[in-house]
């Protein structure tokens, strides 16, 4: 990274001295050893829970997805625990930023699989899309920020203390890529919440089906619903804190401040993952647990799996009450 003030330069600072002060890191500090060993801690044993739940229920894309993630910020906060006692340390500081820049784009891919479940759960009619072009628009569109954040990482983990101009473009492809996944889960929010509008008045209509009372009115697919609910809310308050810390550059006083790092970045990605893990759709939503697993069963077989899953390719066979319609 570049760091150098005036004519003073720290291309070839190692470790923390006279000449190589801490405050000349991009950090500018050092992270805290009690802070990032718990993150790291937590989740840690997310991931433990995560694989273990996801193969008992063979949940295997969701939870595949959620534990890539956990492994990134796992990676991330050791690196930090590293930086705590050099921050100096380039190969730690370049893991923690790219693996917790990364991280929560590969846990909105889980949050993504839910909605395609519920909506096939509930009513398919009521849905603005067909159900399984959920994760057929929201997935790729999740991993093309996924691979700007990646490219952006890269050209700045690259530029090393000798190239300003191209720190600055891995910014700003960094930036682009934190803005686009905004602007991804803004427009997955928008169809959730007009979704469940939607179901609610069909269900004070008196016109819902018994099947989909039942789950309406199911407590542990409501504590589901309220736990992905409760994820979506925290990592989409980490992008938009990730926008304004990464606008003004490397080292800025954003950056540097290490307790709105803590709550908007570490908090406010461990919490969505901790609900996740703690209220599984294994257990709290069956249906969504058996489709993941004819989906992969079918992938084994053939095509079967794609004839046994339910309504799959949205309204065919149902009608929209007129008065639900708008």
């Amino acid at each position: 990274m570049s760091n150098s003030t005036g004519h003073v330069s720290f291309k070839h600072c190692t470790e923390v001295g006279p000449l190589c002060p801490v405050e000349a890191t991009v950090l500018g500090y050092y992270p805290n050893l009690g802070v990032n060993a718990f993150l790291a801690a937590a989740f840690g044993l997310c991931i433990i829970g995560l694989v273990g739940t996801g193969v008992w229920k063979r949940t295997w894309g969701y939870s595949l997805a959620l534990s890539v993630g956990c492994i990134l910020e796992f990676a991330g906060y050791v690196a930090r625990v590293q930086l705590h006692a050099n921050p100096w340390n380039s190969g730690a500081f370049q893991t923690q930023i790219c693996a917790i820049i990364l991280a929560p784009t590969l846990i909105c891919i889980s949050i993504y699989l839910t909605l395609k479940h519920v909506t096939l759960s509930l009513s398919p009619a009521l849905s603005r899309l067909r159900p399984r072009l959920y994760p057929l628009i929201f997935v790729p569109a999740d991993v093309s920020c996924l691979v700007l954040q990646a490219i952006g990482g890269s050209l700045a983990a690259s530029a090393g203390f000798d190239n300003p101009a191209l720190l600055l473009t891995g910014d700003r492809v960094i930036i682009a890529g934190i803005a686009l996944q905004c602007a991804v889960l803004a427009g997955f929010g928008a169809l959730c919440a007009d979704y469940y509008r939607r179901v609610s008045r069909w269900v004070r209509s008196g016109e819902a089906t018994p099947d989909a009372l039942a789950t309406w009115h199911d407590k542990k697919f409501r504590t589901f619903c309220g736990a992905v609910a409760g994820a979506y809310a925290g990592i989409l308050v980490r992008c938009v804190y990730r926008i304004a810390e990464m606008a003004g550059g490397w080292g800025n006083p954003i950056m540097q401040d290490e307790p709105s790092f803590v709550v908007l970045e570490g908090f406010c990605i461990v919490i969505p993952v901790v609900l996740l893990t703690i209220f599984p759709p294994g257990f709290l939503f069956p249906a969504m647990a058996a489709r993941e697993a004819q989906r992969f069963r079918g992938k084994k077989g053939g095509t079967a799996g794609e004839k046994a899953e339910p309504v799959a390719s949205g309204d065919e066979g149902q009608k929209t009450p007129e008065a639900l319609s708008v």
